[in-house]
C-alpha cells in the first residue's frame, strides 16, 4: 500500500511538472504587419576615389576640401610636356603616312592634278611604261590668250572688245577673237620698230598646244611676225610606278576634274605598295590615338558630381602612379543608401517601393524614412542559410552620415483584423496543441491534465515573425498551448 501510494504521488508530481511546461495563449484578431528588420552601414549615393597611373608633378589642383564639383570638372593637372611631344610626333607620323599612302594610290592610279581638258595623250591601253613616263597633258582652260605686237600703231588705235582675226599655225581658216587689253605705252620689236602690245582672247579651235605660233589682224593693222602660244595652267601627268596601262577611257579633248583617276598602271609591286602604305597609315593613326588618350590621362577629372571629402595632394606635389594611393575622395551626397542582408525565409516579404523605418544609435531620438530600391537575387550562403542583399535609399537623411550603423525595419504587407496566434504555438505539420475537456484548471490559466490535451491541424497564412495568421481550424478566443522549453521537466525526467 505504501508503494502504491508513493507511485501515485510520483505520477501526480510528474503530471504537474508536465502541465507546467505549457504557456497559454488565445487566438485573437489583430492587424498583422509583415515587417523585416536588420542592420547595415550607411554609404553615400556614389563615391569616387581619385587615383592615377601617371607619375609626375601636379601643376594645378583647382579645388578645396568641401567643394562641390560637377562630373567632368578638372581635379588635378599633371605636367604633360613629354606626353605632348609624343602626340606631336605621332601626328607628324600620320601626316607622313597619309602622303605616302596618297602617292602609292596615285602611282597605281595616275590622277588629274588640275581640272581642265586633256590636251595630249602619250599612252594607250596595253602599253608598258616605266615610272616617270608621261601619261597625259592637261590644260586648265580651252581659251587662248595671246599677246601680239602691232608696229606703226598707237595705243589709241585699239580698244577692249574690238574684233580681231587670228591665224594659228597651219590652220587654213582664221579664228575670231576679241581684244582683251591694250598697253598704254609702246614696245620695240626685234628689228627696232616701235609697236603696241595688244592681248587677244579666243576659243581654242582644236588641240592647239604651246608648240603653235600665231599672228593677228585688228582693223587695218597686222601683228609683227609669229607669236608663240603659251597655254596657261598646263600640267603633265606622269606614271608613278612601272606597269601596264589599263582602264584608259579618255581621249584628247576630254574634260577631267582634279583628282579624277585617268587609268591604272597595273603591277603587283604597285598594289603591294598601296597595301603597305595603307597599313602604315592605319598603324600611325592608332599610335596617334593612343598618344592622345595618354595625354588625356594627365588631366584627372571627377567621374561624379559630389562633395570633396578628402584632398591629399596639392599643386607642386609629385605623384608616383598607384604608389601615391588616393589623391582625393568625392562623395555624392544627394542621398544615402544601405545594403541590408535579408534571410531567405523573409525575402519574399520584400519588394521595391516598400517604406523603411531607420534609426541610428549615433542620432538618438530621431527616426528616418527610406524606401526599398532594389532586391537582388544574388544571394550569399553561409552555414546552410542564404541571405539576399536589399538596397535601401534615404533622401531626407538629416544628421545621418556615411559610415554610421543603423537599424532598419522594412514595412511589408498589412493584413487587417487577422486571426492570429503566436508563431511558437505552431508544431510541425501545421498543427497546434489545444486543451480538451477537463485539461485546464478552473480559471483556464494553466494546464491541469496533460493527458487531455489534443492536436488540431490548422491552415496558416502570413506571419510577421512573432504572430502568424490562421485562416482555418481555429475560432477567435480558442486556446492554444505553447511548449515552455525553459520550464519543461520532461527531458530531465527522461534522463533520470
Amino acid at each position: 500500500a505504501i508503494a502504491v501510494g508513493c507511485v501515485a504521488n510520483a505520477a501526480k508530481k510528474v503530471n504537474s511538472q508536465i502541465a507546467g511546461g505549457y504557456l497559454v495563449a488565445q487566438a485573437v484578431r489583430q492587424d498583422l504587419t509583415l515587417s523585416v528588420t536588420g542592420t547595415a552601414t550607411l554609404k553615400p549615393a556614389d563615391s569616387y576615389n581619385v587615383t592615377t597611373l601617371i607619375s609626375g608633378e601636379i601643376e594645378n589642383a583647382p579645388f578645396e576640401l568641401g567643394d562641390l564639383v560637377d562630373k567632368g570638372d578638372l581635379l588635378f593637372a599633371l605636367n604633360s610636356s613629354d606626353a605632348q611631344n609624343n602626340v606631336d610626333r605621332a601626328e607628324l607620323s600620320v601626316a607622313q603616312a597619309q602622303i605616302a599612302y596618297q602617292q602609292a594610290k596615285e602611282a597605281l592610279n595616275p590622277m588629274a592634278s588640275i581640272s581642265g581638258t586633256i590636251q595630249e595623250l602619250y599612252v594607250h591601253n596595253g602599253d608598258s611604261v616605266n615610272a616617270g613616263a608621261q601619261i597625259a597633258k592637261i590644260t586648265s582652260s580651252m581659251d587662248l590668250s595671246i599677246d601680239f605686237l602691232f608696229p606703226y600703231a598707237s595705243p589709241t588705235d585699239f580698244y577692249a572688245g574690238q574684233a580681231a582675226t587670228v591665224y594659228i599655225g597651219n590652220y587654213d581658216a582664221p579664228v575670231s577673237g576679241t581684244v582683251d587689253s591694250v598697253s598704254n605705252s609702246t614696245s620695240i620689236t626685234s628689228n627696232g620698230l616701235s609697236a603696241v602690245s595688244v592681248r587677244v582672247k579666243l576659243a581654242n579651235p582644236g588641240a592647239v598646244s604651246d608648240s603653235f605660233t600665231a599672228s593677228a589682224r585688228i582693223g587695218n593693222y597686222a601683228s609683227y611676225g609669229q607669236t608663240p602660244i603659251n597655254l596657261g595652267g598646263a600640267t603633265i601627268v606622269y606614271a608613278g610606278a612601272s606597269g601596264t596601262i589599263q582602264g584608259l577611257n579618255k581621249l584628247a579633248g576630254s574634260t577631267v576634274k582634279q583628282g579624277e583617276p585617268l587609268c591604272t598602271v597595273e603591277s603587283a609591286d604597285a598594289r603591294n605598295r598601296v597595301e603597305n602604305a595603307r597599313l602604315s597609315l592605319q598603324n600611325a593613326e592608332l599610335a596617334a590615338s593612343m598618344a592622345a588618350d595618354s595625354l588625356d590621362d594627365y588631366n584627372i577629372t571627377s567621374q561624379i558630381t559630389g562633395t570633396v571629402i578628402e584632398k591629399n595632394f596639392k599643386a607642386g606635389d609629385k605623384v608616383e602612379g598607384m604608389n601615391s594611393g588616393s589623391l582625393a575622395v568625392v562623395y555624392d551626397m544627394s542621398y544615402l543608401k544601405l545594403e541590408m542582408a535579408v534571410d531567405e525565409l523573409d525575402i519574399g516579404k520584400v519588394e521595391a517601393g516598400q517604406s523603411v523605418t531607420i534609426t541610428a544609435d549615433a542620432v538618438e531620438g530621431q527616426t528616418f524614412t527610406g524606401v526599398v530600391d532594389n532586391v537582388s537575387i544574388n544571394g550569399t550562403t553561409a552555414g546552410g542559410a542564404t541571405s539576399y542583399p536589399v538596397t535601401i535609399l534615404i533622401k531626407d537623411y538629416g544628421d545621418l552620415k556615411p559610415g554610421m550603423n543603423v537599424s532598419a525595419t522594412i514595412e511589408g504587407d498589412r493584413v487587417p483584423n487577422a486571426l492570429c496566434i503566436p508563431v511558437d504555438a505552431v508544431n510541425r505539420g501545421n498543427t497546434v496543441t489545444i486543451p480538451g475537456p477537463g485539461a485546464m484548471n478552473a480559471d483556464n490559466t494553466a494546464v491541469a491534465d496533460v493527458s487531455k490535451l489534443e492536436t488540431r491541424e490548422v491552415t496558416l497564412g502570413k506571419s510577421d515573425g512573432d504572430f502568424i495568421e490562421v485562416t482555418g481550424g481555429l475560432e477567435e478566443g480558442d486556446t492554444v498551448l505553447i511548449p515552455n522549453q525553459s520550464s519543461n521537466m520532461m527531458a530531465e525526467m527522461m534522463g533520470m
